[in-house]
């Protein structure tokens, strides 16, 4: 296993279970104790973990907040095959809102292809990624500048979103629950993503396996204001993302998973345009008296809801 594959790994594992000695990290990612703690020391750098006696911890609970340079150079294969599913949900001509985070500047390079295309945004990269895009128009929110994650907050962007009605709404966060549903570590990002959700007809949240069953401190999108989760599929390992992925389907969240490859799974293959034959969601809430939501996988978006669904959940929780 190469050191970023090792690192990778020892870091969702923190996530996952907030505190893990290195002699458990090392027995998962089959090095020895000494590999570990340097891989460990690297992280605790990057400002990703804390090293503590005999083992990791996640860095400062829920106040604190990994800056723009860390969270980009994390998962980021997965968010790729995020943002190429996500970008199969956009249709020409439509009005968006885009907000901040690392995933959903994936998605932004992504929506330059969209012909007609308006976008809503509180984020310079989301705007930057998108600033020579022929025939896309991008708008601005006002606002404070935060630098760690380069968006615009405070009163001015809030109040510049005031009025403003659009079809869809794409976000990221810092951790997501069936319980709280979207959060983050920031109460001035919070507030403008809850803006920008009053902006939207529907919600669409963008998150990484790592960040479900995270939770953090400032709600930002209830779970039943959520309307479509697109994520990737988690490792063998990780019973409790999968087991957070059922419980938001439960709910009612329509769940796209996408692989890690680039491509969403049984959607597209490198080199290929993302579908974007994939149905709208409709009414929140109108399944069947006594049937459960199903969770959606990218394979069955254009299927009709049945077996296939519950099939995938039962083998994800399995693993």
């Amino acid at each position: 296993m190469f050191a970023a594959e090792r690192r990778q790994l020892i870091l969702e594992m923190v996530r996952a279970n907030g505190a893990v000695s290195l002699r458990e990290l090392a027995r998962v990612v089959q090095t020895s104790e000494v590999t570990v703690r340097r891989d460990v020391r690297a992280l605790e750098a990057e400002g990703l973990l804390d090293r503590r006696h005999g083992g990791a911890v996640l860095p400062g609970g829920f106040t604190r907040e990994s800056g723009f340079p860390q969270k980009s150079h994390l998962a980021t294969a997965e968010k790729t095959a995020i943002a190429d599913l996500a970008a199969g949900l956009v249709e020409e001509g439509e009005a968006i809102v885009v907000g901040a985070g690392t995933t959903t500047q994936e998605l932004a390079r992504r929506l330059a292809r969209v012909p007609g295309l308006t976008v809503v945004t509180n984020s310079l990269l989301v705007a930057q990624a998108l600033a020579h895009a022929n025939r896309v128009e991008v708008v601005m929110t006002g606002g404070t500048l935060r630098g760690s994650n380069y968006a615009l907050v405070g009163s001015g962007a809030e109040q510049s979103l005031q009025g403003l009605r659009v079809s869809r709404a794409f976000l990221s966060g810092s951790g997501l629950t069936a319980e709280r549903g979207l959060s983050t570590s920031n109460m001035l990002s919070a507030s403008v993503d809850r803006a920008l959700v009053q902006a939207a007809a529907e919600v669409v949240v963008l998150a990484d396996h790592t960040k479900l069953g995270t939770d953090t401190m400032f709600q930002t999108v209830p779970t039943d204001v959520i309307t479509r989760l697109v994520t990737d599929e988690p490792p063998g390992h990780d019973d409790r993302a999968a087991t957070e992925l059922q419980a938001l389907a439960d709910q009612g969240v329509q769940i796209a998973v996408a692989g890690s490859s680039g491509a969403a799974s049984g959607e597209s293959v490198p080199g290929r345009p993302p579908r974007r034959d994939m149905p709208l969601p409709g009414q929140r809430r109108t399944h069947a008296p006594g049937a459960g939501p199903q969770l959606r996988s990218a394979t069955a978006m254009g299927e009709p809801q049945g077996s296939a669904e519950r099939a995938r959940v039962a083998d994800l929780r399995r693993r």
